[in-house]
């Protein structure tokens, strides 16, 4: 078939079969495999944004990092994530999912390598970066290869909710993870950890992934856009997670997100005058495609958000250490594994938009929840129920997400729509983070300064009460922005289309 690549690219086409054309019952074990492969390289991509989160302050004491360089050691995995991931999404169309997934899979190998063996912060800084540009590549391929390997229906239904689930996992997986392995062995060993994963994974996918890609590859590829676009979108994360050092009204931040918004505009119209360009545009005609991405956005704001407020309510306020502070999300990952697989098995009777509707409507009620902590609230009285919700919501809605960014998207578009999809929670998660985490201290150093705030005369306070009060200002917008995600999951379909 044309959209097939020679015997010689990689495995005969044999070994799966392509949406349109499913093949005989003896690939299902073939297909189940590349599942998995798919699933362990995303948890990889995700678990990394979180894992080193509880390692930072041994981080900082071994590689002498100053206080405000610490922040880099997360800030420069981000960034390049943000920055790459339209690109890396587009390069899995362009030049082949199976090539581009093994790149990005020994590309962050190495990096994690890099990062175990640093010996400075400047070594590790850099090592960050490349692991972010390597996940950039790697996370977009992961949802090409589900697109292009499961035909629509149930059998998508079903992978996608396990693409979903370890989706979800992989920010309370690389909390419970991080404290596990730093307090055991060494904070290198958070980095280490990936290195035998992702071995396995590009061996696994040498073996029973096939190529598939555009004919056309070697020409379609805009160079000109992906420059703009990743510049103006790495600019843009810049600008936001510099706010914990310089405020969103400072003359840089505003300089920054003024020149960043310049530049994705310029990308925008440069679209519409190219004859192959990185994001055609008439993608989000497609309404299910747009608001879905909306969706995620905001999804990111609220999400990424509770792993840090709870990790630092946890452990700043309530005394944990890092090993206990992570074996108390272990709830949390079995309510998303709950709600995965409960998407996974209704969605094809209810369609995504009831279930994102019902999911965020959950987690918007769980932040409501998380709202009344105080420092004396007990976990399973204070943090439990709010969490358990949360993370049911979140269970909920990857699993329509995914399938409502990719309804009606031709295959050769499958890594530009995930890439789309990725972007929208990466940097809705840096937005929201950075945002709440500016809510979150103004309130609770007004309390500790004792002057007034909102229309509460205030008083001499301890400082756990007036972190445990900036968290609850956090938890409310986040509620908030739940809830507006619920109304933006309406413009979606109730019928999502089928491929073009």
């Amino acid at each position: 078939m044309a959209d097939v690549a020679p015997a010689a690219e990689g495995v005969s086409a044999a070994a799966e079969h392509s949406p349109d054309s499913p093949g005989p019952t003896d690939t299902h074990r073939a297909d189940a495999l590349i599942l998995a492969i798919a699933c362990v390289a995303q948890f990889m991509v995700v678990l990394d944004v979180s894992i080193v989160n509880v390692a930072l302050p041994r981080i900082g004491i071994d590689l002498h990092y100053s206080a405000t360089g610490l922040q880099w050691v997360v800030n420069a995995y981000v960034l390049t994530f943000a920055g790459f991931l339209l690109l890396g999404g587009r390069l899995a169309d362009l030049f082949g999912r199976r090539r581009v997934f093994i790149g990005g899979l020994l590309l962050f190998s190495l990096a994690s390598l890099l990062g175990g063996l640093a010996q400075n912060s400047g070594e590790l800084t850099a090592a960050r970066a490349i692991q972010g540009l390597g996940g950039a590549v790697l996370s977009p391929a992961t949802l090409t290869i589900i697109m292009t390997t499961f035909g629509e229906g149930p059998p998508r239904h079903r992978a996608l909710a396990a693409w979903s689930s370890v989706s979800g996992l992989g920010g309370a997986a690389g909390v419970i993870l991080g404290g596990v392995l730093t307090s055991e062995l060494s904070w290198r060993w958070v980095f280490y950890v990936n290195i035998p994963i992702g071995a396995a994974a590009a061996f696994a996918a040498l073996s029973v992934l096939s190529e598939r890609r555009r004919p056309d590859a070697e020409r379609a590829l805009d160079i000109p856009g992906a420059i703009l676009v990743t510049g103006g979108l790495a600019l843009l994360v810049y600008a936001i997670v510099g706010t914990d050092v310089h405020p969103w009204g400072s003359g840089r931040t505003i300089g920054l997100l003024i020149a960043a918004v310049a530049i994705l505009v310029v990308f925008v119209v440069s679209q519409t005058r190219v004859k192959a360009p990185l994001m055609p545009l008439a993608l989000f005609r497609n309404r299910s495609v747009t608001a879905a991405d909306i969706t995620m956005l905001l999804l990111g704001v609220a999400f990424f958000s509770m792993w840090y407020f709870l990790s630092l309510y946890l452990q700043d306020v309530k005394g944990n250490g890092p090993l206990r502070a992570g074996l108390l999300f272990l709830p949390m990952s079995a309510a998303i594994i709950i709600g995965a697989r409960t998407a996974g098995r209704v969605i094809g009777r209810f369609g995504p938009r009831l279930m994102l509707v019902v999911g965020l409507g959950l987690s918007a009620a769980g932040f409501g929840w998380l709202t009344q902590l105080s420092a004396g609230s007990s976990y399973a009285g204070g943090v439990l129920g709010g969490t358990l919700l949360i993370s049911l919501g979140m269970g909920l809605s990857f699993t329509p997400l995914a399938t409502a960014a990719t309804a009606g998207v031709h295959w050769t578009q499958a890594g530009l729509a995930s890439g789309l999809l990725n972007t929208a929670r990466q940097v809705g998660g840096s937005i929201g983070l950075a945002a709440l985490a500016t809510v979150a201290t103004a309130r609770t150093n007004a309390l500790l300064s004792n002057h007034r705030f909102g229309y509460e005369p205030l008083h001499s306070v301890s400082t756990a009460s007036a972190l445990t009060s900036g968290f609850d200002r956090a938890f409310a917008i986040a509620a908030i922005v739940c809830a507006a995600g619920a109304l933006t999951a309406l413009a979606i379909p109730r019928h999502t289309p089928a491929p073009a």
